[in-house]
């Protein structure tokens, strides 16, 4: 074992006691004992320790282990993380279970084998140890929650389209509802998340974000689920899961359109039981996170192609929420890009006035196949590179919109006509896949149907 922990042992037998600090001290970095449990509270308050060895029968209660109970309820009020392993030379499995049913980590019999103690005692500081790293990065994540919720307090944007999604946040952030967020890439789906998180219940919890194209398949069980030192090649210490850090706050999973089926059947088992077990290990490890998910793939293709499972879409769209692309929320572009260019502005201390009538006319004409995400990226190029104190037309380079083929035949011009003979010809090009039609029109699979549904398609 190595040397390293602060070990606190209360037993009112002074042999126990000297046979501790004996057996201990070579192993660990500091050992103090006490033999009175009513010393405990000063001693909790004066220092941090990683263990605490507590004997469940102190000399008022020989037998029953009462007074090991309350001095163990004392602890955990001082110290919610506090890992104690209860000593007693009465041990039975009826007061083992009830021992770890109220907050104990594990029990030793009097007289003890060195060696199993031994072991025990580093299971206690490894357990201690993966308490306080957790604490720490979920005080991180606060931290640069904080960061980020400061960067992006408000969504920009005040078009129809945008008013039903402030409506789905209001309606289900407050709850625990599984949210699924639909969307194109650069949409904004993470904003989305971070607002239902915002506006819930657990906003003093961690927010924890996953991009689950960027976890390979074989590291996906230790990122997510967590690894016990020794479990594999690279697993040189204890180390929590990505859900595990975000017990008590939100888990979201972006992306979740790309996993694979194997492990899409890991995520439903952890989400069916609420526990994880870390790799390595056969101790379930319990779990209270509020999942939201995003994707931008059609899900419920993909059950019909058998590329994703429908038992994990009923457990994590509770609620739909479906984002609109930038060019169905035109009214919208140019608040983002005067709130855009603002940003930009000041970040380069650049002593710019604005954009030209052309400019912004056309920004709102643009197709956006990026999205927000490339309005963002191009104001940012224009800020920059632009030699005028206005930002005209020439700054702005943007993706060229793909031209259509073959000529359309119309006979009048009227926009509602156009678009209804537009989709017409798209699927039948692709023989009614409603998929491949939206792919083609730059649309999501939603957005037609609500094409269709309006021209009676």
């Amino acid at each position: 074992m190595d040397k390293f922990g602060k070990i606190l042992a209360v037993d009112d037998n002074e042999d126990i006691l000297f046979s501790l600090r004996l057996l201990l001290k070579p192993h660990v970095e500091k050992i103090v004992t006490a033999n009175a449990a009513t010393s405990i509270p000063e001693l909790l308050k004066n220092e941090e320790f990683d263990v605490i060895l507590l004997d469940m029968n102190f000399t008022k209660d020989a037998i029953s282990g009462q007074e090991g109970f309350f001095w163990l309820k004392k602890i955990l009020e001082i110290d919610p993380d506090a890992v104690v392993l209860f000593i007693t030379a009465y041990g039975d499995v009826e007061k083992s279970v009830r021992a770890i049913k109220e907050g104990a980590s594990d029990f030793i019999l009097k007289p003890w084998q060195n060696e199993k103690l031994l072991a025990t005692l580093n299971s206690a500081l490894n357990l201690r140890k993966s308490k306080k790293e957790i604490e720490q990065l979920k005080s991180r994540a606060k931290a640069i929650n904080n960061m980020m919720n400061r960067t992006f307090k408000d969504f920009i944007g005040n078009s129809a389209e945008m008013q039903k999604v402030y409506t789905s946040i209001s309606k289900v952030a407050a709850t625990d509802a599984s949210v699924l967020i639909l969307g194109e890439n650069g949409t904004g789906k993470e904003l989305v998340a971070r607002a239902l998180h915002n506006n819930s219940n657990r906003v003093d919890e961690a927010f924890i974000s996953v991009d689950l194209t960027s976890i390979s398949e074989s590291l996906f069980e230790s990122e997510l689920f967590g690894h016990t030192k020794g479990s594999f090649t690279d697993a040189k210490v204890d180390r929590p899961g990505r859900f595990e850090i975000a017990s008590g706050g939100t888990l979201f999973l972006d992306e979740i359109g790309n996993l694979p089926m194997p492990l899409q059947a890991k995520i439903l088992t952890m989400l069916e039981r609420r526990e994880v077990t870390r790799v390595g290990s056969n101790k379930p490890i319990p779990i209270d996170i509020r999942l939201i998910c995003a994707t931008n793939m059609p899900l419920h293709q993909m059950i019909e192609e058998g590329k994703f499972r429908q038992d994990l879409l009923y457990r994590i769209n509770t609620v739909e929420i479906d984002l609109p692309p930038l060019r169905e929320r035109y009214g919208d572009i140019p608040l983002l890009a005067i709130h855009f260019f603002h940003i930009y502005a000041k970040k380069y201390k650049k002593p710019l006035r604005g954009f030209t009538k052309d400019a912004m006319k056309r920004l709102e004409e643009a197709n956006w196949p990026g999205n927000v995400r490339e309005l963002q990226h191009v104001i940012e190029r224009a800020v920059i590179m632009t030699e005028s104190e206005w930002i005209n037309p020439n700054d702005l380079q943007m993706r060229p919109v793909n031209k259509v083929s073959e000529e359309l035949d119309l006979d009048n011009y009227e926009l509602d006509k156009v678009e209804k003979t537009i989709i017409l010809k798209v699927m039948k090009m692709h023989q009614g896949n409603i998929s491949k039609a939206a792919s083609e029109l730059g649309l999501t699979r939603t957005s037609l149907y609500r094409r269709m549904e309006k021209y009676g398609l």
